[in-house]
């Protein structure tokens, strides 16, 4: 153990011993908080941004794809060199000023649409934007959690802490976005989003766990730093196979959203508080897996609960593919998509987030956050990139048949994957040195 993980296991007490559960542990509480009330608040705005394009500036298909894809491609070009950047640095400054940066943007788009300033060209920059310092948080959370729970015992408890967050923020989020969207108009309902973060700012500000700073290396290359954080990666069977799948998983969830987005708005004239609910009941199944995912981990084999997690959310775009007759059957058939996706992704997510943390020492960790980023945010980018290039051509509802049968094709990638025979978490990486 090296002197920052020794100072960051002691900082809890004079004894040194962790809290027996995380309940106690109250600076991981405090970031627990601030973090699902600003994933609320993200949820406004996945569902509040697109619809700010259709409704106010008549966004097509392919205008909407792009949207998608701009919130999401600073991961493909930015993720890998922040993530060298925040294995220099401590992270929480780094959370504060990415979450002032995206509170300042999103509270943008009200104003400049109060003063008739807001354009289409203008929403495409902002989101972009906003995209960097979401890379920026992004890859600093996952390596900054560890210094706040302390015991990699605590691990898998964190993660579904943390899914359950999040999950819990998809339950209410799309529900709270609708409602919104239709009471205040689309552009005015990010106001809420921009909310969000001030009090993730201020529950950063609260923590007090000191954060040691990053060991000093001799000498720093940025290409032999990037190449560590990637052969860290590619170089071990189990982390590869999780971020080549997850590059999968991510890029057929996005699809489809942002296909059944244009479907339900367009084909079925959903308004956007029929959308919210639909995405909120479904979103109910996230919200499950979360808060199962530790005694499904301590009963089952690590390896089938997370062959059988992923199976469920690759499948889980199958249903919409038979989606036909009255309206009513074919949005029950969509909820129950999205539902089976969010159950599957709840509890995979657990054991997922577990593994790499597990894997991972914490000099690594930022640039192995980094190349996950990469790749799964990749995916969602492409993905909604995909999604509204392959809806302009054949129409949503063919597309969402075509990413159906594409997700499913992936389940074979799981059943090859060295992360199925894996009966238990791995004992926790030590530090290497750079």
């Amino acid at each position: 153990m090296t002197d920052a993980q020794l100072t960051a296991a002691t900082a809890d007490g004079a004894t040194g011993a962790p809290p027996a559960s995380l309940w106690r542990n109250g600076d991981f509480l405090r970031f627990w908080l601030g973090e699902t009330v600003s994933l609320l608040g993200t949820q406004v705005t996945n569902l509040a941004l697109p619809l700010t394009a259709i409704s106010a500036f008549g966004a097509t298909d392919e205008q909407v794809g792009l949207l998608r894809f701009l919130q999401l491609a600073p991961y493909l070009g930015l993720a890998l060199l922040i993530g060298v950047w925040t294995d220099r640095v401590r992270r929480r400054p780094v959370m504060l000023a990415a979450n002032l940066t995206r509170l300042v943007l999103l509270a943008l788009v009200p104003l400049l649409y109060w003063w008739h300033a807001l354009d289409l060209p203008v929403l495409l920059v902002i989101a972009c934007a906003v995209g960097v310092a979401s890379v920026v948080f992004d890859v600093s959370w996952m390596s900054y959690v560890p210094v706040l729970v302390k015991s990699p015992a605590h691990y898998v408890e964190a993660g579904a802490k943390m899914g359950a967050g999040s999950s819990a923020a998809d339950v209410a989020g799309p529900g709270l976005a609708g409602l919104l969207v239709s009471a205040l108009t689309a552009p005015v309902a990010l106001v809420v989003d921009a909310c969000s973060y001030a009090v993730s700012v201020l529950t950063l500000l609260l923590i007090r766990t000191p954060e040691p700073h990053p060991e000093p290396a001799a000498e720093r290359h940025l290409l032999a730093e990037l190449r560590e954080g990637l052969g860290w990666v590619m170089g071990n069977d189990v982390l590869r196979a999780l971020a080549l799948i997850g590059f999968c998983c991510n890029f057929s969830m996005v699809t489809v959203w942002t296909m059944f987005l244009l479907h339900g708005t367009n084909d079925l004239h959903l308004g956007s508080a029929a959308l919210g609910a639909v995405f909120a009941t479904s979103s109910v199944g996230g919200l499950l897996g979360a808060l199962i995912s530790r005694r499904v981990v301590a009963r089952f084999p690590l390896g089938r609960v997370y062959l059988v997690a992923q199976s469920a959310l690759l499948l889980g775009p199958s249903p919409i593919a038979l989606a036909a007759g009255p309206r009513p059957v074919v949005i029950a058939l969509c909820v129950l998509s999205f539902f089976t996706t969010y159950l599957g992704l709840g509890v995979a997510g657990v054991v997922i987030v577990s593994l790499r943390q597990a894997m991972t020492p914490q000099s690594m960790m930022g640039r192995m956050t980094a190349a996950f980023r990469t790749l799964l945010f990749g995916g969602g980018a492409l993905g909604g990139l995909c999604a509204g290039l392959l809806a302009g051509r054949i129409g949503a509802e063919g597309a969402l048949r075509v990413a159906a049968a594409g997700s499913a094709a992936v389940v074979i990638g799981l059943f090859v994957s060295p992360v199925r025979h894996l009966r238990e978490l791995p004992a926790a990486a030590d530090d290497v040195g750079r």
